[in-house]
């Protein structure tokens, strides 16, 4: 049986190896990419929403019935930005899509792209890690049949991929043969977008005792 997906935050880094493995899919009939801009990408199978306000989708809920999963892929770096700032991108706009898609479709599997030293307890030092805690713990008990956090950790950007964050980009041309290097060593610490896309994808078919992901599950779930 074949599936239909929704896709955030598909221009960036993790979103677009999330939204090429998807497209490349045979399982997958239909993506519909949700962000601010569009994509510049041509498919068959892609459709797009270009929606500005991710505060409020009750505009458009109509649009994003019938779906069967989402991949929340849409996130910002914590770094120069205040608390609030950070909350209203990381937190609102999250559990303001997830909440609409609850109210479609509670069936659906939502997973969201978190962050490896995501604070659980929401009650640590780490503004960014207080607020990703909170983020995953209203997603898990909004009551989606399944939902899913993905904290990757150090990831290998494939098929050409680029992060459109400057000290990510920096980082990945300049010491990507370290991350490398790390993956050889430890094959299970480090994911690529490959994996992480396939993950997602597998989330949907087959059975999973983990709801928190990290490097070694989402690689183990990419392979089954």
């Amino acid at each position: 049986m074949t599936k239909r997906v929704i896709i955030t935050g598909a221009t960036g880094m993790v979103g677009k190896g999330v939204l090429l493995e998807c497209l490349d899919h045979e399982a997958i009939n239909e993506v519909l990419v949700l962000g601010r801009n569009p994509v510049g990408i041509s498919n068959s199978k892609l459709k797009e929403l270009v929606h500005k306000d991710f505060s409020n989708f009750s505009g458009v809920k109509n649009q994003l019935s019938g779906y069967d999963a989402c991949f929340f892929c849409l996130g910002i770096s914590a770094a120069g930005l205040k608390e609030e700032e950070y909350k209203k991108i990381t937190y609102d706009f999250t559990l303001s899509l997830a909440r609409t898609l609850h109210d479609i479709n509670p069936a659906m599997t939502f997973n969201y792209i978190s962050g490896q030293g995501t604070d659980s307890t929401e009650k640590g030092r780490m503004m960014w890690a207080r607020i990703k805690g909170k983020t995953e713990n209203d997603l898990l008990n909004l009551g989606f049949k399944q939902a899913f956090m993905f904290r990757p950790g150090m990831i290998i950007p494939l098929r050409g991929i680029k992060s459109r964050t400057k000290s990510y980009q920096f980082m990945y041309d300049y010491f990507l043969w370290l991350v490398k290097l790390i993956k050889a060593l430890a094959p299970n610490s480090v994911v690529n977008t490959t994996q992480i896309g396939l993950a997602m994808i597998n989330s949907m078919f087959k059975a999973h005792d983990k709801k928190i992901l990290v490097p070694k599950d989402i690689i183990h779930l990419s392979h089954l």
